[in-house]
């Protein structure tokens, strides 16, 4: 009988009982503990230890040798650290920010290098998860990518580390995931480059008048999803130096995306009321964007609109993690040098 004509509990029973006959034959062939290989040689610290995340205090017991991350916008911070990430969930592929396999295009080539497996595109599937054999189970408690509906039952199957990203940005989620996988000391290293690498920016950059709205902005122009200081985009926006625009109390009851804390939803007549701000950051935006902006009459009293201050970030600046960071501090640095 095909798997997907199999009732869901049998079928996870299935493939948990095939995962666990994987894990014996291979630890029988396992290589001696001196020959373990680099992502178990490089973890670092006292084992177990307990992590705090939104569902709890979470013990593990030892560093983790297959992480499965469900959350595309992690499995890219997860990669600057070296984790030892053996699959990942997908967006739909080949899109304007994604590869094939539904990968983000900023550490697609990455991915692909190290070996790591697309799991499934969009709807997070339990078997895919299972059957990638994880002892270590990354989640994502916010957001479009997120598999919380899954917690409970994945959670019975391997630790499971449920994560907020709408509240932080790459360089703290690179610290919470580096305490989980052990890679403390890749974190702070990929960390201390990256933050001395804004350091050198800052100091060449030429900002235009602030403050600066940070925004998705929709593709029929009738709103726009607007950067909060919280997001991973305004807090790196505000280490650059710009003031972040932020939107009146008088729209912010129009939010949406659950508790997400990272954005203000702008639309309809909220949309030029909750837009302030002298100038306009578009991200997930190409410069092809920028004319469409300027001739929304929506915003046509809208400040950077009339000065002309609106400018493109780029497609890959959707979910901000090391590789697209760096990419936004390369583009920044040339429009405003």
């Amino acid at each position: 009988m095909p798997l997907h004509s199999i009732p869901p509990r049998r079928a996870i029973l299935r493939l948990l009982l095939a995962a666990g006959f994987g894990l014996l034959l291979s630890a029988c062939d396992a290589p001696a503990p001196n020959a373990v290989g680099p992502a178990a040689n490089a973890a670092t610290g006292q084992w177990p230890r307990t992590l705090d995340t939104p569902k709890g205090p979470l013990t593990l017991q030892r560093p983790p040798l297959r992480i499965v991350s469900t959350s595309v916008t992690l499995t890219g911070t997860l990669l600057a650290i070296q984790a030892p990430v053996v699959a990942s969930g997908g967006s739909a592929a080949n899109s304007k920010v994604t590869d094939s396999q539904g990968f983000f295009t900023q550490w697609g080539e990455v991915a692909k290098q190290r070996g790591v497996q697309p799991l499934y595109q969009g709807e997070p599937s339990a078997e895919a998860i299972i059957a990638a054999q994880p002892d270590l189970i990354v989640m994502a408690g916010t957001g479009g990518d997120s598999a919380l509906k899954l917690y409970e039952q994945l959670s019975q199957l391997a630790p499971t580390l449920v994560v907020n990203y709408d509240d932080k940005s790459w360089q703290e989620l690179a610290l919470l995931l580096g305490r989980a996988s052990g890679r403390e000391a890749d974190a702070q290293a990929v960390i201390a480059g990256f933050d001395a690498e804004v350091a050198r920016v800052k100091a060449r950059l030429k900002l235009p008048p602030q403050p600066t709205a940070a925004m998705v902005y929709y593709e029929n122009g009738s709103g726009a999803n607007l950067w909060t200081p919280e997001s991973a985009q305004g807090k790196l926006l505000q280490a650059l130096g710009f003031t972040l625009a932020t939107a009146p109390d008088s729209v912010k009851g129009n939010t949406s995306q659950g508790v997400r804390r990272d954005i203000v939803q702008l639309s309809g007549e909220k949309f030029a009321e909750g837009l302030r701000g002298n100038s306009i950051m578009l991200f997930n935006a190409e410069p092809a964007m920028v004319p469409r902006v300027l001739a929304n009459p929506f915003l046509a009293d809208n400040a950077a609109v009339r000065g002309k201050q609106v400018f493109a970030a780029g497609f890959d600046t959707f979910r901000l993690d090391y590789y697209s960071s760096r990419n936004l501090l390369a583009r920044l640095a040339r429009q405003f040098q």
